[in-house]
């Protein structure tokens, strides 16, 4: 009996979200990998721009890679530039992910107040919801305060928030390394606030429930800043491993004691070298094996 068959076994549909993640990741490795379906992938994959293209991109990703690595993160962007096709394809798309029994980390970076926030939480994290992930990623930058309504119904329903944290794109630093007047980083605001909310997870010894996204190309920007991602006890999913330049190094560097909490995510180091399932579950396998290296070894 696999480790994920003792889990459910065990646990069956009541494993919070943070305890499936590490139970996924000691199983199938470390690595999630994006469902990215931009206009130059599909054109690779001999697909058209549009949604039947859409749909056979995915679905095949699914197909192929479905119980094979930990996660699976579909970029809600390119579904929706479909517009309602799109989105049909999303739904399915998800629906697949769950037959498959992969967990599914939808990439939206949601932010907002009150009954929009919650109507946002209500599309993602609610039972029977057409859209719902077993985890979703969220913008905190209308002050961590205002995620509530999601933190609310993750808890709730067992699912996953992933909050960006720290992010490696050139504009990031301006925002994410401000500081108060108590001279407290953004990012550490918010790497604080999530650490308080997998508390009792930590206490549990099981991974939290609330994680970070933490660019994996970020630099000393971590020990800079003072943030203590061990402590958070958050999954931290990490773009940038691999074909975008992290190595064991850098890793080490960005995440030091905190790798084992580390979700590497990779998209177009695995997708491009579609369309055949042989030749994603290679590559993803080789991914995978780069991951556990660079992580765990």
């Amino acid at each position: 009996m696999s480790l994920s068959d003792q889990v459910h076994e065990d646990f069956p549909g009541t494993l919070p979200f943070g305890a499936r993640l590490a139970a996924a990741m000691d199983e199938h490795g470390p690595l999630c990998v994006g469902i990215d379906p931009h206009p130059g992938l599909l054109q690779t994959w001999g697909l058209a721009d549009d949604a039947a293209g859409l749909r056979e991109f995915s679905l095949r990703v699914v197909e192929a890679l479905g119980g094979r690595v930990a996660a699976v993160k579909p970029q809600s962007a390119f579904f929706e530039r479909h517009g309602s096709a799109g989105v049909a394809v999303l739904e399915e798309t998800l629906a697949a992910l769950r037959a498959a029994d992969t967990l599914c980390v939808l990439d939206v970076k949601r932010g907002d107040i009150g009954s929009t926030m919650t109507g946002y939480a209500q599309a993602y994290l609610a039972d029977g919801a057409p859209l719902a992930a077993d985890a979703i990623t969220l913008s905190p930058y209308l002050g961590v305060g205002s995620l509530a309504p999601a933190v609310a119904l993750a808890q709730a329903t067992g699912r996953g928030l992933f909050v960006l944290g720290l992010t490696s794109n050139p504009e990031g630093p301006s925002v994410q390394h401000a500081r108060d007047d108590e001279g407290r980083s953004v990012a550490g605001v918010v790497v604080a606030a999530v650490a308080g909310l997998n508390a009792a997870a930590r206490s549990a010894g099981t991974l939290g429930s609330v994680g970070l996204v933490v660019g994996a190309t970020t630099g000393d920007a971590v020990s800079r800043l003072g943030l203590d991602l061990a402590a958070s006890n958050a999954p931290l999913l990490a773009p940038g491993v691999g074909a975008q330049g992290a190595g064991a190094a850098e890793l080490e560097q960005v995440f030091g004691r905190a790798r084992t909490q580390v979700l590497a995510s990779t998209s177009r180091g695995v997708l491009r070298a579609g369309p055949q399932a042989a030749d994603l579950q290679r590559a993803a396998q080789e991914a995978t094996a780069s991951a556990v290296s660079a992580l765990r070894g």
